[in-house]
C-alpha cells in the first residue's frame, strides 16, 4: 500500500513466475496511463483510491507535479518499496552508475498486488487506506507492506486507521509490516505501535559512497555523495560559507545553515557554498535549493555523522560531518582566496562497520503502550538501491507521458520506508515455508532469532548524537537474521482473542472494541495486568515497584521431543527468576507456560535497563528482550 508502481521496471518482469494462484480474487484496475496489459504474472493485482483523498483534501491538484489517476507511480516511493519486497533479479542495476550490481527483492518469486493510496501532491486518506485494507483482505493477499504512518502524537488504537485496518487483516491470518518512522534518534518517537503488526527500524549496510574534496593547498578530506561528474566540479572553484554571503536582513544562524532566502545571489554565483546543519534541519534539501536558486555551483553540507546519503537535483553536494566541515573552515580562514574541487564518487563495499541503527530511525518506548516493545526488529534501510519511477520530481510543464525515456530507473533511498519491505519479503518467504503459522508466530520467529552483533561480532551501535550501544528501543529484538528465523525452535503465538483482551486492558469501551473486532465484544476484565502478560516475544515492565510476575507461553516448532533450559541476563538493578527453568516438550505437550518474576534492587526512580531471557536446547537459542524501569514505591519513599 503506497504510491503505486511503475510496471515497466525490469524488477516486475514475470519471467520464471508461476501461474497466478486460483485463490486470487484481485483485479487489475485501469486508469490514466495504466491498463490491464500492465499487469502480468508478477503484478497480479492493482487498485487505486482517490475518493477519500478528494473528500479529505479537496480535488487532486496535479498542475505542478506529474500524477496519474491510476495505479501508475509518479512519486517513486511505491515502486522502490515494491521492488525491495519482491522485485525480480535485474543485472547491472545502478544509480548514476553507482552501487552497480545485481538487484533483487527479498522474495523475488512472490506475487505483487498494488494498492495506490498516496498521491504526488502529498497525503494519504484514512478512508482510502481502510478501503485498501478491506480489498486486500478480500483479494487474498498473504502479507501487507505499509511504508507509511501517522505523525506524533499517536491516536488510540481504536481510532488509528492503520491499527484498525491491520487488526482486520491479522484476524484473517495476514501479516502486516509497518515502518517505525523517521523521527530518530529521539525517544518515544516510534509509530505503528500496535502489537499485532511488525514494526521495523532501519539499519545501515556496508556500502559507502566516498567522495573527496581537495582544497587549494592539495589537502584532501572525504565525505559522501552521489556525484558522477555530470556537472563539472572536478576543477577548482571558490568556496564560501553561508554566513559570510548572507543577505542584509538574514539572521547569521539561518544563513550559516543556508535557509531559504538567506544568501546573497551576487556573492554566491559561481561558487561552492559550505553550510552547517541546524538542529531543526533533517536534511540538506533546503540548503541545496537555496544554493541552487542563488546561482551556486556546488554545496558542502556539514551535518551530524550519519551514513545515509541524499541526492539533490540541480546542484551537486557532498555531505561531511562537523569535524570535516570545521577543518574546511580552518583552511578558508587561513587563505585569502580559498578554493576546492570535487572528485567523482566511488562505490565502496565492506569498508565500514555494519549494521548500525540509522540516525533517523524512530526509537521506543511506545508513547501509547509502553508495555509493548517497539520497534520489533531492525532491517537494512540506509542507501538502498531499488526501482524508481522515472517521472518522479518532474514538473507538469515538462509534458511528460508514460512513454518518457527515463533519467534513471533505479534510485538509492534511505528511511524506515526502505527497511519495512525488507521484512515484508522475509515474511513472505517464511509464509511459504510455514503456511500454517499465524502472524504472531512469524513475528516471534523474526524477533527471537535476531542478532545483537555487527559483522565484527561487536555489539551493534546506534547512530545518534552521540553514537551509543544500541538497545531494544533502537532495534527491538535486534537485527533480522532471516536464515535463523526459518527454524526458531519456539514461538510466542497469539490469537485475536489475545489482542481483544489487550484492547480491554487499554481501557477502551465495548462499542469501540466491537467495531475493531467486527463482533459484539464485552470486556469482562479490564485489568491492566494483562498489558504485561500479552504473549509478546519480549517483556517490558514500564513500572516496576518491589516485584512483579508475568507469564508467557511458548509453542514448540522444533523436533517433537525437545528440552529447553532457561538462561537469564537480568536488567541492571533487578533480579530475575524463571519458573520452571526447564521446558520439556513431546508429542502431547507442544505448548508450555512459564513465569518470570522481576525483583527491584533499587530504591529510587530508575531509568530503563535491558536484559535477555534465553531458552536453549543445544541447537536453538530463543531470545527475548527484557526491559525494566524501576519507579518509586510508597514503601520505599516512606523508608
Amino acid at each position: 500500500m503506497d504510491t503505486g508502481i511503475w510496471p515497466e521496471s525490469e524488477s516486475f518482469k514475470d519471467e520464471n513466475m508461476g501461474e497466478i494462484p486460483p485463490r486470487w480474487n484481485g483485479i487489475c484496475q485501469e486508469g490514466e496511463g495504466f491498463n490491464r496489459s500492465n499487469c502480468n504474472r508478477k503484478i497480479i493485482g492493482a487498485r487505486w483510491y482517490v475518493k477519500g483523498y478528494e473528500a479529505e483534501f479537496g480535488k487532486l491538484n496535479s498542475s505542478d507535479r506529474v500524477e496519474f489517476l491510476s495505479p501508475r507511480d509518479a512519486v517513486g516511493h511505491g515502486t522502490h518499496t515494491s521492488s525491495t519486497a519482491a522485485g525480480g533479479m535485474v543485472k547491472d542495476a545502478s544509480f548514476l552508475g553507482l552501487a552497480q550490481g545485481l538487484a533483487r527483492g527479498g522474495a523475488p518469486l512472490a506475487w505483487l498486488a498494488i494498492y495506490k493510496i498516496c498521491w504526488a501532491p502529498g497525503g494519504c486518506s484514512s478512508a482510502d487506506l481502510l478501503a485498501a485494507f478491506d480489498d486486500a483482505t478480500f483479494d487474498g493477499v498473504d502479507v501487507i507492506s505499509l511504508s507509511l504512518g501517522s505523525s506524533l502524537p499517536l491516536s488510540t488504537y481504536v481510532d488509528d486507521i492503520i491499527s484498525i485496518g491491520s487488526f482486520h487483516a491479522v484476524a484473517k491470518g495476514i501479516s502486516v509490516v509497518c515502518s517505525a518512522g523517521n523521527s530518530g534518534p529521539y525517544p518515544q518517537t516510534v509509530i505503528n505501535t500496535a502489537p499485532w503488526v511488525i514494526t521495523v527500524a532501519a539499519s545501515t549496510i556496508d556500502r559507502a559512497f566516498p567522495t573527496a574534496i581537495t582544497m587549494g593547498n592539495n589537502q584532501t578530506v572525504v565525505g559522501q555523495a552521489f556525484y558522477n561528474g555530470k556537472e563539472d566540479l572536478n576543477k577548482f572553484y571558490p568556496i564560501v560559507i553561508g554566513k559570510d554571503i548572507a543577505t542584509f536582513d538574514a539572521d547569521e544562524g539561518s544563513a550559516r545553515s543556508c535557509e531559504s532566502g538567506t544568501l546573497n545571489a551576487t556573492l554566491v554565483r559561481g561558487k561552492i557554498v559550505i553550510c552547517f546543519q541546524s538542529q531543526f534541519q533533517r536534511s540538506a534539501a533546503t540548503a541545496a535549493r537555496t544554493v541552487l536558486d542563488s546561482g551556486g555551483v556546488g554545496l558542502i553540507f556539514a551535518k551530524f555523522p550519519t551514513k545515509d546519503v541524499h541526492f539533490s537535483f540541480g546542484v551537486p553536494y557532498i555531505q561531511v560531518d562537523f569535524a570535516i566541515g570545521t577543518s574546511l573552515l580552518t583552511y578558508m580562514e587561513a587563505n585569502r582566496n580559498p578554493i576546492v574541487k570535487f572528485s567523482f564518487t566511488k562505490t565502496v563495499i565492506g569498508q565500514q562497520i555494519s549494521p548500525e541503527v540509522a540516525f533517523f530511525s524512530s526509537r521506543g518506548p511506545s508513547s501509547l503502550s509502553p508495555s509493548v516493545l517497539k520497534p520489533d526488529i531492525a532491517a537494512p534501510g540506509v542507501n538502498i538501491l531499488a526501482s524508481w519511477s522515472p517521472v518522479s520530481n518532474l514538473e507538469q510543464t515538462d509534458h511528460v507521458t508514460p512513454n518518457y525515456i527515463p533519467q534513471f530507473n533505479f534510485k538509492v533511498e534511505s528511511g524506515t520506508s526502505m527497511s519495512c519491505p525488507h521484512i515484508s519479503g522475509i515474511v513472505a518467504l517464511l509464509k511459504a515455508i510455514h503456511p500454517t503459522w499465524s502472524p504472531a508466530a512469524i513475528k516471534s520467529a523474526i524477533v527471537t532469532t535476531a542478532s545483537l552483533k555487527d559483522e565484527y561480532a561487536q555489539s551493534i551501535v546506534a547512530e545518534g548524537a552521540p553514537h551509543k550501544q544500541a538497545d531494544p528501543f533502537d532495534y527491538g529484538g535486534g537485527h533480522v537474521d532471516p536464515n535463523k528465523a526459518m527454524d526458531p525452535g519456539l514461538v510466542y503465538d497469539m490469537e485475536v482473542s489475545d489482542y481483544v483482551r489487550f484492547l480491554c486492558a487499554m481501557g477502551y469501551n465495548n462499542s469501540a472494541i466491537s467495531l475493531m473486532n467486527r463482533a459484539s465484544t464485552t470486556c469482562n476484565d479490564k485489568s491492566t495486568k494483562f498489558l504485561v502478560n500479552l504473549n509478546l516475544p519480549s517483556i517490558t515492565i514500564p513500572e516496576l515497584k518491589k516485584s512483579i510476575t508475568v507469564s508467557r507461553q511458548v509453542t514448540n516448532v522444533s523436533p517433537m521431543n525437545s528440552v529447553y533450559t532457561a538462561r537469564v541476563q537480568a536488567p541492571a538493578g533487578t533480579t530475575v527468576r524463571v519458573e520452571p527453568s526447564t521446558l520439556t516438550f513431546n508429542s502431547t505437550r507442544k505448548k508450555l507456560k512459564f513465569k518470570v518474576t522481576f525483583y527491584s534492587r533499587l530504591r529510587v526512580q530508575g531509568r530503563y535497563s535491558f536484559g535477555n531471557l534465553f531458552w536453549e536446547d543445544g541447537i536453538h537459542v530463543v531470545r527475548i528482550p527484557l526491559i525494566v524501569r524501576t519507579i518509586i514505591d510508597e514503601f520505599y519513599a516512606e523508608t
